[in-house]
């Protein structure tokens, strides 16, 4: 009797395997040859009037806006992972009220920018990028603000190490306002699909070309507060300028930025904690990636020349887009306080 039952419970299984395999081969066939998704006219807009520039013989998108005429001032806008310049769609206005040139870039890999694979990226030279790019406007001899977030965070303490040494190229630094980015690597938790993505090199390819939007949608949703989730509209958006020029099947090789994180803590909790450049923190607590109160009692101790702000309660991991009016509010408070 038992025998019957585990060959039913083989056969049954075995069923299962054959109508799983028939509809994943299909659907797998499908999907390795999808096209990215169009642009939406919100996407559309923010390409027709950004540019590029040529660093290295690839094509890198920036926007460059020129604002406020009884100003001088430059800020300068570095994304996070694995998202784009678009992230500060929702504070460009108001910051081009009050600064003379607004400028964003998609870092290489990420955005409208090119995505050359297989390709060895680093921090250090998304860092180059930046002052290429500072370069070609003409603005290398300016001081100028710089306001970073999650990956861009570490592009800017390589950006401060490198202008507080005299590097050749360095940027010559006004301020620097950091936010919700892994400074730390002991106070950082990874997404499981991350830690999966720049560990296993066998599985990395697989995955790259397996995450869809709806796995992509949880992933980031996770990282938003519950009352300030993306619209659909918004996380399309985000998938759509990821899979522009096949940039999810980099995701794997960009995120190694995690392990130089941690290769290279000296070199840039150094720069943070030794420079004299003014530095503030704008903060969303509720942040899984890094967590509250462990991350900004970290930052605290160890930055202690710099100012924070922490934001509400339900604010995450994206505050400039959860909550721009509070970011801006911190962030203009700082500009005016030095």
């Amino acid at each position: 009797f038992s025998s019957s039952n585990s060959n039913d419970s083989q056969l049954k299984m075995k069923e299962w395997w054959i109508h799983v395999t028939l509809v994943c081969v299909p659907l797998l066939a499908v999907y390795l040859h999808i096209p990215p998704p169009q642009l939406s006219p919100a996407l559309q807009k923010w390409h027709s009037v950004g540019e590029v520039f040529q660093f290295r013989g690839r094509e890198i998108f920036y926007r460059d806006s020129h604002g406020a005429l009884g100003s001088s001032d430059v800020v300068i806008l570095l994304h996070g992972f694995p998202t784009s310049s678009h992230d500060w769609n929702k504070i460009w206005e108001p910051l081009t009220q009050r600064f003379n040139r607004v400028v964003a870039l998609d870092f290489l890999g990420f955005g409208f920018s090119d995505k050359p694979r297989p390709h060895k990226y680093s921090i250090f030279e998304q860092a180059s990028v930046v002052e290429a790019l500072v370069a070609h406007l003409g603005l290398s001899h300016q001081r100028v603000n710089l306001v970073s977030h999650d990956y861009g965070d570490t592009v800017a303490l390589e950006l401060l190490y490198r202008s507080d040494h005299n590097r050749t190229g360095h940027l010559t630094l006004n301020s620097l306002c950091l936010s919700n980015g892994g400074l730390f690597p002991e106070t950082n938790h990874p997404r499981l699909l991350q830690t999966l993505l720049k560990d296993s090199s066998f599985l990395a390819p697989v995955l790259t070309r397996l995450t869809n939007f709806r796995i992509f949608q949880k992933g980031i949703g996770d990282v938003f507060g519950p009352y300030t989730q993306p619209t659909y509209a918004e996380f399309w958006d985000m998938w759509t300028s990821l899979r522009y020029n096949d940039g999810n099947l980099v995701v794997d090789s960009i995120l190694q930025y995690i392990n130089q994180r941690l290769q290279h803590r000296e070199r840039w909790v150094g720069a943070l904690t030794s420079t004299f450049v003014p530095l503030h923190m704008i903060y969303g607590p509720l942040d899984p990636v890094n967590p509250h109160p462990q991350f900004i009692r970290r930052y605290q101790q160890l930055v202690q020349r710099s100012t924070v702000t922490v934001l509400d309660e339900h604010i995450s991991h994206y505050p400039q887009l959860e909550d721009p009016t509070g970011f801006l509010s911190a962030y203009f408070n700082f500009i005016h306080s030095f």
